[in-house]
């Protein structure tokens, strides 16, 4: 069975490139590298226009995250072993999907949002 810590490990790195499209506006305004008004727009247009495609990545470095787990530390490398062990696999992969939707919701939508309101960007 899987701990939480590892899951979290798991989707750490995933969470974080999923939320590049509100996370990079505020780390241009709190590096100084962008005015506020600049930061609020490109936030506006990368969350509006393009949030799939940073979902889509988190997504994609999630199951690489995965795939990496299960082969590095389980030794599950061939098609026999998975089928073997089937069970696990899916069990893991489900408590490290939720947890990496959890961790998304959690950091898009109260971390990001709370430094941005700090920071006057919406």
């Amino acid at each position: 069975m899987i701990k939480i810590k590892e899951a979290i490990k798991l989707s750490g790195v995933s969470v974080f490139f999923a939320s590049l499209c509100c996370l990079s506006p505020l780390v241009l305004v709190i590096f100084g590298l962008s005015s506020v008004s600049f930061a609020s727009s490109l936030s506006d247009n990368l969350y509006g226009n393009y949030k799939w495609i940073f979902r889509s990545v988190g997504l994609i470095l999630l199951l690489i995250s995965l795939i990496l787990y299960f082969r590095r530390k389980k030794g599950i490398c061939t098609i026999d072993e998975a089928k073997k062990r089937r069970q696990e696999i899916i069990n893991t992969s489900l408590i490290v999907l939720i947890s990496g939707v959890l961790g998304y919701i959690f950091f898009l939508y109260v971390v990001v949002h709370y430094i941005g309101v700090f920071f006057k960007l919406w």
